[in-house]
């Protein structure tokens, strides 16, 4: 395309943003609302899913040696453990240390064990994907050697289904504004097109292309999404940056922790522009469509 055409097109969608500046505020406020609430709820989504995941992480196994296994048995229980299928980590803890834990956590009348320790040597085991620490459990228990396990069964399976619902309803959601967000926007600017049909019409009928006449609207479209994901950016920052000011101190230390300031909110803002830009883009082109069939 010859810079002079390009140049055309560029100056021709400027004029028709300026033209047409009640429409113009239709479609940047249509693009704003819907851009604003698909970021709310990206924003929310993300960090639900990185709970969701911490929890997931913390989930582990704990393997109990049998009481008459000794230390050679437990370095081969540990090799074995490593290899199986599924296993990303195990870590060996002697009854010993298991005791000095106890002790450490509920006082030191506890040492008094320490003359005849109770306790089993114990392995620590991550399954490699959190959600078949059931399927890794059920192979630790079968090995000679391993006097039982536990991982909070049936707690753990009904705390991954509720996260698994989770995740699919904020997914369902998210596609469910971003479809609406396209139809508001799309209808639209529809209207703006119908409006000037006449002059598409024109266009046509002394010898323009398709793409003549489309790329000037197109234009219009992505600037309709750059202008309307403007204030949902600023706003997205602005509420997050607070969200994150209150609650970062509250939650120190503890295993939920939100997702950092910098750079998620880059990487949502760049989605929300590139969102925006998407569907300008597409609302434009589907909506010109029919009326460039003369």
């Amino acid at each position: 395309m010859k810079p002079r055409t390009t140049f055309r097109h560029f100056r021709e969608s400027f004029k028709s943003l300026g033209r047409n500046a009640w429409m113009t505020f239709a479609s940047v406020s249509a693009v704003t609302v819907t851009l604003l609430l698909v970021g709310v709820f990206m924003v929310i989504m993300m960090n639900l899913n990185k709970v969701a995941d911490d929890l997931e992480n913390d989930v582990e196994i704990k393997a109990f040696v049998t009481l008459t296994a000794d230390e050679s048995t437990a370095g081969n229980l540990e090799t074995v453990i490593g290899q199986l299928p599924g296993v990303e980590s195990v870590a060996y803890a002697t009854k010993e240390d298991e005791l000095q834990e106890l002790i450490t956590d509920y006082g030191d009348e506890l040492s008094l064990f320490n003359q005849s320790n109770p306790l089993n040597d114990v392995f620590y085991i991550k399954a490699a994907d959190p959600q078949q620490t059931a399927s890794v459990a059920t192979q630790v228990a079968s090995l000679q050697g391993i006097e039982d396990v536990k991982y909070g069964e049936g707690k753990i399976e009904k705390l991954f289904s509720f996260l698994n619902l989770s995740r699919n309803i904020g997914l369902g959601l998210i596609l469910a504004l971003l479809f609406t967000a396209m139809f508001l926007i799309s209808n639209t600017i529809r209207i703006t097109i119908v409006a000037r049909r006449h002059e598409i019409e024109i266009m046509k009928l002394v010898g323009a292309t398709n793409w003549f006449v489309r790329i000037p609207f197109i234009l219009e479209g992505m600037w309709l999404g750059i202008l309307g994901a403007i204030v949902p950016v600023a706003l997205v920052t602005l509420l997050y940056y607070n969200v994150t000011l209150y609650a970062e101190p509250r939650l120190s230390g503890e295993m939920i922790q939100l997702l950092e300031f910098s750079p998620f909110i880059y990487q949502v803002n760049a989605l929300i522009l590139l969102m925006g830009v998407f569907i300008g883009i597409w609302g434009s082109f589907m909506s010109i469509r029919k009326f460039l069939k003369v």
